[in-house]
């Protein structure tokens, strides 16, 4: 019989089309890591039919966490191999040692979540009023997070827009701001920095500035870290 591979797919097939949570490995079937990091984060339970782990690449998601499939006792399972004239109970012995070590080694090197892929669409993004209150209530500034923790992301990225007017602002994290409409100016105590469409700027975590415009302006931010406001 041929093997089977496993991949993330294969996984999010399973709990979104199938509705199912548990996955059964056939005996030299392969899982791929991003399989097994998928598992993991969908909570899908993978289980493998026959005498464990010991059998698959050391690579592969199933070698490096797998859960055994319910089997006979060791004492009755040891006899019927006797009684069948098969491998002696040592052999089970020895893969149960490998099955461990290799969950232990897997254990040294924990797999990283997968966070799936976010599109949103300009046309839904709908700023909101400056939830912090800056004492500059005619330059209306306005934004919105598109990508934030909540979506397992590192960093968090939004829009921002304001009319004429400037207002100060210390930066507890790094960003990055590319200029869609307007000007953008970044003040700083070595001078003004000017953005216009297309350009981008960066500003350093720690720096004091102020945000400025002398008409209007609309950019695209990326912060690091993303929870910045906890920090």
């Amino acid at each position: 019989m041929a093997k089977r591979l496993y991949t993330a797919a294969d996984i999010q097939r399973l709990v979104y089309d199938d509705h199912e949570t548990t996955l059964v490995v056939a005996k030299g079937d392969i899982v791929t890591p991003l399989a097994l990091d998928a598992a993991h984060e969908l909570g899908v339970e993978i289980t493998y039919e026959g005498a464990g782990s010991a059998d698959l690449p050391v690579w592969s998601g199933a070698a490096q966490q797998i859960t055994s499939a319910p089997t006979a006792k060791p004492a009755a399972l040891a006899a019927d191999k006797v009684d069948r004239g098969g491998a002696s109970p040592g052999d089970d012995l020895e893969a149960q040692v490998r099955a461990i070590v290799t969950a232990m080694v897997a254990g040294c090197h924990p797999q990283k979540p997968v966070t799936p892929v976010r599109h949103v669409e300009g046309r839904h993004i709908r700023l909101e009023p400056f939830p912090f209150d800056v004492k500059r209530p005619e330059m209306d500034i306005r934004l919105v997070d598109v990508v934030t923790s909540e979506h397992g992301s590192p960093m968090a990225a939004g829009v921002m827009s304001f009319r004429e007017g400037s207002f100060p602002w210390t930066l507890n994290y790094a960003e990055i701001d590319l200029v869609l409409e307007g000007e953008l100016h970044i003040e700083t105590t070595e001078g003004t920095l000017v953005g216009k469409p297309g350009d981008v700027l960066y500003i350093p975590e720690g720096t004091s500035i102020s945000f400025a415009t002398p008409s209007w302006t609309k950019f695209f931010y990326v912060t690091y870290p993303a929870d910045w406001s906890d920090a």
